[in-house]
């Protein structure tokens, strides 16, 4: 898989810092699919259980920074029979280039999936020039 230039992914693996964790609890890597036009990239991220309420995407010095917390789903008088399905928090950090139109960033979820349109710069989408005959 070829790397984009406008966009440098951190990597795919356990999510390890050297600061000391401020919430307890599994911090996952989301795994994510990154498709590119002339004028857009476009990154999708699987955060299965994560609510609108619950994500956050940050934009600072480049760096994008996605971040979802998953709740357990049993209620206050269930008890744990059997739990397959982990809880914890979802984190993934990508670095943007210049071509990234930073204040146009959208992003929707969806079904467990986040959808982050990334917008290039006019600059940076290529275009085709008109010749005008003499």
């Amino acid at each position: 898989m070829s790397e984009s230039k406008e966009i440098k992914l951190k990597g795919k693996q356990e999510v390890t810092t050297q600061a000391e964790q401020t919430t307890p609890g599994v911090v996952f890597t989301p795994p994510v699919d990154i498709f590119e036009t002339e004028r857009t990239i476009t990154l999708l991220a699987d955060l299965p259980g994560v609510k609108a309420d619950r994500l956050n995407i940050d934009l600072r010095d480049d760096v994008i920074t996605i971040i979802g917390d998953i709740s357990p789903e049993e209620g206050k008088d269930e008890e744990d029979l059997v739990v397959e399905y982990e809880t914890g928090r979802y984190y993934r950090q990508f670095t943007l280039s210049e071509v990234i139109d930073q204040n146009k960033i959208d992003a929707k979820l969806a079904d467990g999936v986040l959808r982050l349109t990334l917008p290039k710069v006019e600059k940076a989408t290529p275009r085709k020039i008109a010749i005008k005959a003499a």
